[in-house]
């Protein structure tokens, strides 16, 4: 089905449509995310459904899709990590090809880079051969130190080095320095897509491959199906496993076959655990994944894996229904031996056709061959079957297969094939992309869909409804209006009073910043002009103040010159403190004006009066009040300074120190020269009296009081004129009477366009609903149809006539 049928042709349109419709109305738009419909759309309409095959390297992704086509594409080896993307697309049978694109001299160098810091090996570069040789013996000690490429992960990134090498070192010539380069399978000279998958297939030739794109026939492909294999999540070179965690969240990812190894590791690792949660935030991928648990032969033989794998599955993975477990290795091996001609011994020429002699001279065992007579010997699959087979331990493993083929053929390999679990997986991949896999993402598609129709069905029909129920009549139209008089007053009185509330609050939780601004500046400026006070501070002037008040002395104590000073300070701090609560009162004022001019009821109440009601003179009205209230509050709060601290003489403070140190000083002489000697210590001495009093004004006292005015005054003047406005109906009527014709005429005219357009929505709604609910029903999706409109709904009305006959 690689073209839409006939009904689905137009699906996009339809959904646009409806998503247009969406757009339109601003109270619904901002409801729902549109972003899964989107996503949905475009994988139901998308030509190319990309199924990507994620696991860890060795997990088994390569020998599974091997299974799947039944022909062995994918390079598949124990141990070796490729960084290979393989994409495998549907080709005619004459059309058949590969493309493959290598990396460039930069990617090598930065691999190696990775791969030898790992291994703690000098890092080279690929313009010295002869060293690069010299690092690829250093490899093969390594893996003959660990004992094999399979056995530590150290191993396997060896491997990987020595393969990546080997492959640098036979393909220079098709490698570039900072770029990739593409070449045909023409350009290979190969007869065939088996001799390029050949080649591909080879480790060496696979390290320094990026890309792999493989045009294959076969009927799992038809209808857009891509099979992608990305490189390993835990591959050696970091940048590999991320290329499959980005392929994951990618757009153009519909599908993931995730292949997981706890059947031969024991439990999952945290890159798998990571792998699943990547999945779960591309909306392109929702539930399609299929949870394969590779290597299961492994736990035919330890009861402890096998306990530990479903103990995982019953926890983890209870609510997931496309759940497999397989064997890829015996699964894949096992159907190309059994789908061999008679000529070939069941495989057997096949199976050792890439056999050679070790360095003893004897035939080294194939994987397969090894895992073949395990499965005969120990896996206990054979107990309950007619199959008596022996695995005899005086043949070597190659002898033992033979004769257990040539004694029991073809029904012990398809005994091996479907307990391998590879028949069940390839027919469940199959049913899905050949059944299941367009209706679900149809059905996706309307189950996105579903909660903006039901929303957006809703609104169309109580629009137009609304609209359906405004008188159609000038005269029905204008009594409409005078009935609505009172209610609208109300409702501008009471937004008013809202309007008042909410700014008196945002002052009190200082969040009216223009507000705030004005006070920081007034604490400035209280602070500053003490600072000023103090340091210009005349004890020769308080001295003299002093000795005026009393013309019978000729001298002053120190106390008359303190008294003097606390008059002084406090006075010219009440100036400050009036000046700036004025002009904090006076912005405020003009703000609030400019709020209210700029809102809705403002606008109404002059639809409506033809003036402001005399909310603008009320504003001013309370300016006034509002600052002749603060003054006095200012006075009050300043008279207070004149009042030494009460601790200012405790005993143990620094002030009655500070006091008596004076006081020694001042007491030198009888003059006014020994006073002002000690002016900077009198200076002092004010400054720590002070400064604790305008602090306990600027930080506690005054904001308070200030907020406590605004309230006690705004609050009741924002009810008296709610009251206010709703006294002025008889005015209202009046004024509205002289335009309120014209306004109904207008009006009218308005609303027969809005449900001339709502009309219309309606239409466009129902048109792509119901083409939408046709391509649903020829995907078999019936039971998730979208809502329509239909005529018993509501009844359109003649829009046409009830316009003329308002124009006679």
């Amino acid at each position: 089905m690689s073209e839409l049928i006939p009904a689905c042709q137009s699906l996009t349109t339809n959904v646009n449509a409806l998503l247009d419709l969406w757009q339109q109305e601003p109270t619904l738009h901002f409801q729902q995310d549109t972003t899964a419909i989107a996503t949905s759309l475009e994988k139901a309409t998308s030509p190319k459904f990309e199924i990507v095959f994620a696991g860890a390297f060795s997990a088994g992704k390569s020998m599974l899709i091997n299974a799947l086509l039944e022909r062995e594409l994918l390079y598949s080896a124990e141990g070796h990590a490729t960084g290979t993307q393989c994409y495998i697309e549907y080709a005619a049978p004459d059309q058949e090809r590969v493309v493959l694109t290598f990396l460039s001299t930069e990617e090598i160098q930065g691999q190696l880079y990775q791969l030898c810091q790992r291994l703690a090996l000098k890092i080279e570069t690929l313009d010295d051969q002869q060293q690069l040789v010299v690092l690829q013996d250093n490899c093969q000690q390594i893996l003959q130190e660990e004992g094999g490429e399979n056995k530590s992960d150290k191993a396997k990134t060896a491997k990987a080095l020595f393969l990546l090498l080997e492959g640098y070192l036979h393909n220079q010539e098709r490698i570039h320095p900072s770029q990739n380069s593409t070449y045909s399978m023409e350009q290979f000279n190969f007869a065939n897509l088996t001799e390029a998958a050949n080649f591909a297939r080879r480790g060496s030739n696979s390290a320094v491959l990026k890309k792999l794109q493989y045009y294959c026939h076969h009927p799992l492909l038809e209808d857009g199906n891509v099979l992608v294999d990305m490189p390993g999540i835990d591959a050696p070179v970091k940048r590999d496993a991320q290329l499959t965690y980005d392929k994951i969240i990618h757009p153009d990812t519909s599908a993931v076959i995730c292949v997981l190894k706890p059947a031969s590791e024991g439990d999952m690792t945290s890159e798998e655990t990571e792998l699943l949660e990547k999945m779960r935030t591309n909306l392109g991928i929702r539930d399609r994944v299929f949870y394969v648990f590779n290597r299961i032969d492994q736990t035919w033989y330890n009861t402890q894996l096998r306990q530990r794998l479903d103990s995982l599955i019953q926890s983890q993975f209870q609510r997931d229904e496309r759940i497999y477990k397989t064997s890829g290795l015996l699964g894949f091996f096992g159907s190309q031996v059994k789908d061999s001609s008679s000529g070939d011994r069941f495989g057997i020429d096949s199976i050792f056709a890439d056999s050679v002699k070790n360095l003893g001279g004897e035939e080294e065992t194939p994987q397969f061959v090894s895992e073949f007579n395990n499965y005969c010997a120990n896996s206990g699959k054979l107990t309950r079957t007619p199959f008596k087979v022996s695995v005899n331990s005086y043949e070597t493993p190659n002898e033992n297969y033979v004769r257990i083929l040539s004694e029991w053929g073809r029904p012990l390999i398809e005994q091996l094939v479907k307990d391998s679990g590879i028949e069940e997986f390839r027919q469940g991949i199959t049913c899905y992309l050949k059944e299941e896999k367009r209706p679900q993402l149809f059905a996706a598609l309307a189950d996105d869909l579903q909660p903006l129709c039901i929303a957006l069905r809703k609104h169309l029909l109580s629009e137009y409804r609304e609209l359906e129920s405004q008188p159609h009549e000038i005269e029905a139209m204008k009594a409409q209006e005078l009935t609505r008089l009172n209610q609208e007053l109300q409702e501008v009185g009471i937004q008013f009073q809202k309007h008042i509330t909410e700014e008196v609050n945002n002052i009190i939780i200082n969040q009216d910043f223009s507000f705030e601004e004005d006070f920081q500046a007034l604490k400035a400026k209280m602070v500053s002009r003490l600072d000023e006070l103090l340091q210009t501070f005349s004890v020769k002037n308080a001295y003299s103040q002093a000795t005026f008040s009393h013309p019978r002395n000729a001298t002053a104590p120190l106390i008359a010159i303190l008294v003097e000073a606390l008059y002084y300070l406090a006075n010219e701090l009440e100036d400050v403190l009036i000046e700036f609560s004025d002009i904090l009162i006076h912005n405020f004022c003009q703000r609030l004006v400019k709020r209210i001019q700029q809102s809705d009821y403002y606008r109404k109440l002059y639809r409506l009066l033809g003036n402001d009601g005399g909310l603008e003179q009320s504003i001013s009205t309370l300016e006034g009040q509002l600052i002749y209230a603060l003054q006095s509050e200012a006075r009050t709060e300043c008279d207070r300074y004149v009042r030494e601290s009460p601790r200012f003489y405790d005993e143990g403070t620094f002030s009655i120190y500070q006091f008596r140190q004076t006081l020694q000083q001042t007491s030198q002489a009888y003059d006014c020269e020994s006073m002002v000697e000690a002016e900077p210590a009198i200076r002092q001495l004010l400054k720590l009296d002070f400064e604790p009093k305008v602090n306990a004004t600027i930080r506690q006292n005054f904001r308070q009081t200030i907020n406590q005015t605004l309230k006690t005054q705004l609050l009741p003047m924002a009810a008296q004129q709610s009251e206010f406005i709703l006294e002025q109906y008889n005015l209202a009527r009046r004024y509205l009477e002289q335009t309120l014709e014209q306004e109904a005429r207008e009006k009218i005219a308005r609303n027969l366009q809005l449900q001339r357009e709502y009309k219309h929505k309606i239409e466009v709604y129902n048109q792509a609903a119901i083409t939408i609910n046709q391509c649903l029903q020829e995907m078999q999706v019936y039971e998730r149809q979208l809502p329509i409109i239909i005529e018993s709904d509501f009844e359109f009305s003649d829009v046409t006539s009830i316009i003329e006959h308002n124009n006679q």
